[in-house]
């Protein structure tokens, strides 16, 4: 069944993973989980994001990580724009965070600039806007297996003393949970990629339901410690106007490197979307294994705000560059 004409011309209102952050968010704020609840609630979170990453190894394919490892000319400095340039502009913005909202906040926005493209929107939006999607997919997917060993170290070395101290039990988490699960998907891909990829809907659905428990998991403990409270209509406000620059800036800084690099256009679509855009596929779950419940809800809240943002925004840029 084709979509309504006005979902057709915004992509981004029948993306089921706005549903998913908005359900889980007002349920972390109706009826948080709280003591034990929390608890368990944490430990099915934990389950959930060891089958996520191991499904992603299975359906990561090795030969589309060699192929996008032999084209540095591209991932090069991709790789350096999202992971050092972006991660630069989250230290800026966290700056000038830090004089209107609460610390932890603020620190949300170095998280959010040392974190990975996501996949599935920079992929979808270049494909709407006649872009290169084959650079977009194998660029996403490096990006974000980079991420998975890139940015807790990046962050930790970004926050200073608000990062608090990644030491042996959170790298040990994260092997344990993000990295091994991973391996093992590789190790056994070519037995059973072809089932995966008959399963594309429903492994879609699995990201959504992990996430949407990260998040949940987050908010909650951000609730518990009085998150509505804490931020007044005038730091809302603040925050939104701070993700919105950050993104817009994002944005023009992207095409203009692109640009500088002289890449043919459907390539320059690819970088703007792989470049700009930021995962909340990684940012939960690993927001859910660094920080404890009660951080972990005030350091992604301008990860959600901004997911949100370039869904939003990604749509009509991604029909206007269609255009030409």
């Amino acid at each position: 069944m084709s979509q309504p004409h006005f979902l057709a011309r915004l992509p981004f209102l029948a993306d089921p993973m706005i549903a998913v952050l908005v359900c889980m968010t007002t349920l972390a704020l109706v009826l948080p989980a709280t003591g034990e609840a929390r608890d368990w609630a944490s430990l099915v979170s934990n389950a959930g994001i060891f089958v996520l990453f191991l499904v992603n190894g299975m359906r990561i394919r090795r030969g589309e990580i060699a192929r996008g490892l032999a084209n540095w000319r591209y991932f090069g400095p991709l790789m350096l724009f999202v992971f050092a340039g972006m991660a630069a502009a989250g230290v800026g913005f966290a700056a000038l965070a830090g004089t209107v909202l609460p610390p932890l906040v603020a620190l949300g926005f170095v998280y959010l600039g040392c974190l990975p493209s996501t996949v599935q929107s920079a992929t979808s939006y270049t494909s709407l806007a006649n872009g290169n999607v084959a650079l977009a997919v194998v660029g996403a997917a490096l990006i974000n297996i980079a991420g998975v060993f890139v940015s807790a170290p990046l962050f930790a070395l970004l926050g200073g003393s608000g990062a608090g101290d990644i030491g042996s039990e959170a790298i040990f988490r994260i092997g344990l949970i993000l990295i091994l699960p991973f391996v093992i998907g590789q190790v056994v891909q070519d037995r059973v990629i072809e089932r995966i990829a008959a399963h594309r809907a429903r492994i879609a659905w699995l990201d959504r339901v992990v996430i949407g428990m990260a998040v949940y998991v987050a908010f909650s403990g951000a609730v518990e410690r009085g998150l509505v409270m804490l931020l007044v209509p005038g730091d809302w406000f603040a925050l939104i106007a701070l993700v919105l620059v950050m993104l817009a800036l994002a944005l023009g800084a992207a095409w203009a490197v692109s640009g500088a690099l002289n890449l043919a256009r459907a390539d320059r679509i690819a970088f703007l979307f792989a470049g700009s855009q930021k995962s909340v596929a990684i940012g939960a779950p690993l927001a859910a294994i660094l920080f404890p419940p009660s951080a972990a809800g005030f350091v992604i809240a301008p990860l959600l705000l901004y997911h949100l943002a370039q869904l939003v925004l990604a749509a009509p840029l991604a029909m206007r560059l269609a255009r030409g």
